[in-house]
Order: structure tokens, then sequence, then C-alpha cells
């Protein structure tokens, strides 16, 4: 019975290691013949294993989904990185599983060999209480999202805006993405006939979900690079390009590509594009690269450059006269 058990284990192990296996394979890996993996397949079957067989030639055996959730057999470093994910609070960005995990967790725990017992305690993490996440989803509701993204349906939801706006909009729904605490759908906007991301935790999906669609191709560079460039947008709501008077090589180090880009002209010379939330706010920043500099676009800029050298001024005669 020892052995049976054993070699069920190491079957299940091989099943969950790679898509799909055949009958001969299984009996050289587990040096048994073909008619005992089918009798092995047909055990792990009633433990609730749903394990998929495909009959003639190139068929074989692959762990497929079930009804219920079986047991898993997870390696020493699957096993840690789960519990060490659990007891560190990464879930914080989304709501109504914190007593899913504090059972996943203890029940992780009573199982766990004290060798990987150890290795977890070592692995000492302090998380800092900041109270709730402002952008935390509920679980119920990133589900209902991705799920429609998979079915490829239809999604209609209520929206608000940053500045309390609501409206009701039509998508065909793509991917959720995660920036940071924060998760985002990208979505085919029907009604402007584009595409756009929204804030998962600013929607109120309507259900039923609408008609299943054909889906169309992501923008450029996927999901994930579309999200990204509308935060950026959103944190640098206005751009400037500027001529500094000074060699590529020198102004390279001052220069991060989160909120700008540098292209050289000459031996002496080099333009840079710079992000900010205001005229204003680049027209301070521009002092610190510490050299000549003339501005090329747009031209309110330069009226900014004005205002802030006029205040400066103010600023050294006050200095003067201390």
């Amino acid at each position: 019975m020892r052995e049976t058990s054993a070699r069920l284990l190491r079957l299940l192990s091989l099943l969950q290691m790679r898509r799909e296996w055949s009958g001969t394979e299984l009996a050289e890996r587990l040096q048994i013949t073909t008619r005992t993996v089918r009798r092995d397949v047909e055990k792990l079957r009633d433990l609730g294993y749903p394990v998929d067989a495909n009959v003639g030639v190139g068929g074989g055996y692959r762990l497929g989904a079930g009804a219920e959730m079986p047991p898993l057999l997870l390696d020493d470093d699957e096993v840690v990185a789960v519990a060490l994910a659990l007891r560190s609070g990464t879930n914080d960005a989304v709501t109504g599983i914190g007593d899913a995990e504090t059972r996943a967790l203890a029940k992780l725990r009573q199982v766990m060999p004290s060798r990987l017992q150890h290795r977890l305690e070592a692995l000492k993490v302090d998380v800092v209480d900041h109270g709730p996440v402002a952008s935390a989803v509920d679980a119920e509701l990133l589900a209902t999202v991705t799920t429609v993204c998979h079915n490829h349906e239809r999604l209609r939801f209520d929206y608000r805006t940053h500045d309390g706006t609501s409206s009701r909009r039509e998508v065909e729904p793509y991917r959720v993405v995660r920036a940071g605490l924060r998760w985002y759908l990208v979505a085919w906007d029907l009604a402007r006939d584009d595409w756009r991301s929204f804030r998962v935790d600013r929607m109120e999906p309507k259900i039923p979900t609408g008609p299943r669609f054909v889906p169309r191709e992501l923008p450029p560079g996927g999901a994930a690079e579309f999200v990204s460039r509308g935060i950026a947008r959103g944190a640098a709501p206005v751009t400037a390009r500027v001529l500094l008077h000074a060699p590529f090589e020198t102004i390279t180090p001052m220069v991060d590509d989160r909120w700008g880009s540098l292209e050289q002209i000459d031996a002496g010379t080099c333009a840079i594009v710079l992000g900010g939330r205001s005229l204003d706010g680049i027209a301070e920043w521009l002092v610190a690269f510490d050299v000549d500099f003339t501005v090329l676009e747009p031209a309110g800029l330069r009226d900014a450059c004005r205002a802030q050298s006029e205040r400066l001024r103010f600023l050294a005669d006050r200095y003067s006269r201390a």
C-alpha cells in the first residue's frame, strides 16, 4: 500500500510538470507497465484529480480542471513562495480575501515540513499597516471583470472619473493590468471607437453582460504598455522641448527616462523633452541643469521662464539685502 501511494504521488508530480504525457512515457518514468499506469490514473480520479485521457495515436494523459479543487503537490520552493506571499500582505490591492488568506496560510503551515518552516521563519517580513488602500478592488468585482475578458463578452458599467463625474460605458474588455496597487481594464470603447483604460475600483458592472465579440488586435506594445503610457500622460499632462547648450554626455546622467528624453544635436548641444504637470514647474526644473538653454516649444514656456527669472531676481535682491 505504501509503495502504491508513493507511486501515485510520483505520477501526480509528473502530470503537474508538463501539459501531456503518453502512457508509455509515464510507464518508463515510473518503471511500471502501461496497464498499471491506467489503473493508477483511475485511482487519481477516484481521489478527485481530473485526469483527461486521449486515445489513439498521439494520445496521452494530462491533468485537467475539475468541479472541486483537489490537493496540490508543491515542491519546496513553491511552498515557501506561496507562504511568503500570503504572509507578506501582497494582496493589499484586493479586498474581500483577508479571511481566505489567513485560512490558507494556517493550512499550509500545518502540513509544512520542519525544514520549510525554518526557511519561512528566516524570511521575516514586517508589513507596515497604512490603513485600507484607497484604490483597493473587491475580489468579486475583479473576478467579474477578468471573466468577461476571458469570455470575450461586452461589458456595460457605470464609471466614476477622478473628479467624481459618472458616465455609462459599454466596452469590449480585453485585459486586466495591475500597476502598483491599482488595477486597470484595457478595453475598446464602443461609443468612442478607440482604446481606453479604466480603473477597476471606479467601475460598477451591469449584469447580465453583453454578447460575445470577435477580439481585435491589442494596441502596439500590448495592454501593459498601453496602461503605462496612460499613467505617464496623467502624471505629465504637459511637455516641452528645450535646447541645452552642453554636450550630450554631460546631461545624460542628469536625465531620468520617467520624465525626460534626450537627443544629441551636435558636439556642444542636445535637446531634451521634459514632461511635467505645468509649464511653470518645467521652468523651475531647468535651473537644475546649470547650463544655458533655449526654449524650442511650446511658446508658453518662454513666458513661464520670464516669470521664473523675475522670481529669482526678487529672491536674489532679498538675499543681497540680508
